[in-house]
């Protein structure tokens, strides 16, 4: 079934490409930044995966992606990247045990208690950054720094695989329906790749593995389905949830070590919003480390078009979003649900008629796009989520169930 929705979902990037003649749209530089973007949001998204999974909301992702990118661009002037990688994490999961204290040794409400540690790291890191690295006369001014940003760092070079590489690049320049829209998209696959995202990869299978293949991911899944229960059989609900939540926070604040580590320094508002985006990519992916990377994918690409391509390619999306309607319209009708079918068809036709009378897209719509994007693909799937159930339920040790 993947690998049909894989074909399927080729078949349909060559064939919008061929009609609207945007190259970029399977060019390996546009799939090159779609990566870059969404191996944040993944990371985010991978980090609220463990706190649900373990019963607790956080809402704090973006917080601790503040967290994890100030601490990065503090170290990494000083130290290196990859003390910069190391410090990120470190940052993030020091707010992920505040979200702990907060909701499982005191019963806060988890959602008061994410927002509240999103309003402070943004005082915190505001705060810090004008001391640290705007102070006048210091260190960090002296090298760069200011009261927005920090002194830039050492940059991680990227690699690419040779042979492969430029032979792909070479069938990618002949526009071949399907055969260059494949090769040009699999390129970024092994050119200008960076390290940190072959470690992103390895923590969403890692944590498939250790969620899924464990005895310890038993115990941890079970605390957010029954924690009663769970506690009736010698586990520490208590313990599960800590730890659960100091990995949501290190992966979150990974992930602002990356946006950190890309532009070689920490920047004001750099995470911008990428937090409540991983909770929709949690959302959208139905709380499986798969389906969470499937959304980081889509979302950075969307990303990705905004950035790079502007209003031209994000025109030409709306042509993919059409078709894809249509086969989703024409599913649903075989499976019996013929208003669902129809209200699809119906969208899908909207879109077309909007593509057809325009040739270029807004630029507050172009900006929007990605945030328009998990609108739509959170409205589609809402109905297959299977949330789990105990999550954001207040729970006590030796309470009844």
């Amino acid at each position: 079934m993947a690998l049909l929705l894989v074909a399927g979902a080729l078949l349909l990037l060559s064939l919008v490409r061929v009609i609207t003649d945007e190259n970029s749209l399977t060019g390996t530089d546009q799939w090159v930044s779609a990566m870059t973007f969404a191996v944040p949001i993944g990371l985010a998204g991978l980090g609220g995966l463990w706190a649900e999974r373990s019963g607790v909301i956080n809402i704090g992702l973006e917080g601790m992606m503040m967290l994890g990118l100030f601490a990065a661009g503090w170290i990494g002037w000083q130290h290196g990247p990859w003390a910069a990688v190391a410090a990120g994490i470190v940052g993030g999961a020091l707010g992920g045990l505040v979200h702990a204290v907060a909701t499982v040794t005191f019963g806060v409400d988890h959602i008061v208690s994410g927002v509240a540690i999103n309003i402070l790291a943004l005082g915190v890191v505001q705060f810090l950054a004008k001391q640290w690295f705007g102070g006048e006369g210091s260190e960090a001014a002296a090298a760069g720094g200011n009261d927005k940003q920090s002194p830039p760092m050492e940059r991680i070079e990227p690699f690419s695989v040779p042979g492969i590489s430029d032979w792909l690049g070479d069938l990618s320049d002949k526009h071949w329906f399907l055969v260059s829209d494949t090769a040009g998209i699999a390129r970024a696959l092994v050119h200008n790749v960076s390290w940190l995202t072959v470690l992103a990869v390895l923590l969403f299978v890692g944590t498939y593995l250790l969620l899924w293949r464990t005895s310890f991911g038993l115990r941890l899944r079970s605390c957010g389905e029954n924690p009663q229960a769970t506690e009736s059989l010698g586990v520490n609900v208590y313990l599960y949830k800590y730890l659960a939540l100091a990995v949501s926070g290190g992966l979150a604040g990974l992930g602002g070590a990356y946006l950190a580590v890309l532009i070689r320094m920490y920047q004001d508002g750099q995470t911008g919003g990428r937090g409540y985006l991983g909770l929709a990519t949690m959302i959208f992916g139905n709380w499986r480390p798969g389906g969470v990377a499937a959304g980081a994918g889509l979302f950075g690409f969307m990303d990705a078009l905004q950035t790079r391509g502007g209003g031209a390619v994000v025109h030409a999306t709306l042509l993919l979003f059409a078709l894809l309607l249509l086969g989703l319209a024409v599913w649903q009708y075989l499976r019996g649900r013929r208003v669902v079918a129809f209200a699809l068809a119906g969208t899908a036709v909207l879109l077309w008629a909007w593509y057809a009378a325009t040739d270029t897209m807004p630029l507050e719509l172009v900006t929007a796009s990605p945030y328009l994007t998990t609108l739509l693909v959170l409205t589609l799937f809402a109905q297959r989520l299977r949330v789990p159930r105990a999550v954001g339920k207040p729970y006590r040790r030796g309470q009844d169930s």
